[in-house]
């Protein structure tokens, strides 16, 4: 096993290097790690999901699973509240647009209908439902050259040349 050798260069930098090998890693200890004084909220939880608190709420609401933009433009519009930063937000602001928010399918109800749909088409053995199961688009795209999401990584035929 190699050994390590340590080398002070300044008080709180020391330089770690491996002599049996080319590896050399700097360690740097901080004399006293800063504290946190209290509890600061970073984020305001709407419908499940933590949105961020330093953008407008038009932009954070759209964090949440099913609502965009227009969504988001039509919620507060609904609810007559300025375009503020989230965390300018009164609790009284807050609860109204969770209000407002819980009205829409969003998160899991919105995931769980949409598998539910997906579900009833390859059921029913539909031309969607197959393509589905084929793991290739459904929505008429041609697949001869793109689609490698829904086909995967290519793979190699032996024996075949480009031409």
């Amino acid at each position: 096993m190699a050994q390590m050798v340590a080398m002070p260069l300044a008080p709180s930098l020391t330089l770690i290097s491996n002599p049996k090998s080319l590896s050399t890693r700097f360690s740097v200890s901080l004399p006293n790690p800063p504290k946190v004084q209290g509890l600061s909220i970073r984020c305001v939880r709407v419908g499940g999901v933590e949105i961020p608190n330093n953008k407008r709420i038009e932009f954070s609401l759209q964090y949440i699973h099913g609502v965009g933009r227009n969504i988001a433009r039509q919620i507060l519009t609904d609810i007559s509240m300025d375009n503020k930063i989230t965390k300018e937000l009164t609790e009284e602001d807050l609860i109204t647009l969770r209000d407002e928010v819980s009205k829409y399918m969003i998160e899991g109800d919105l995931r769980r209908f949409n598998a539910l749909n997906i579900r009833r088409l390859k059921e029913i053995q539909c031309y969607r439902g197959i393509r589905h199961i084929q793991g290739l688009p459904c929505r008429g795209q041609r697949t001869k050259n793109n689609c490698r999401t829904l086909k995967g990584k290519r793979v190699a035929i032996p024996g075949k040349k480009k031409k």
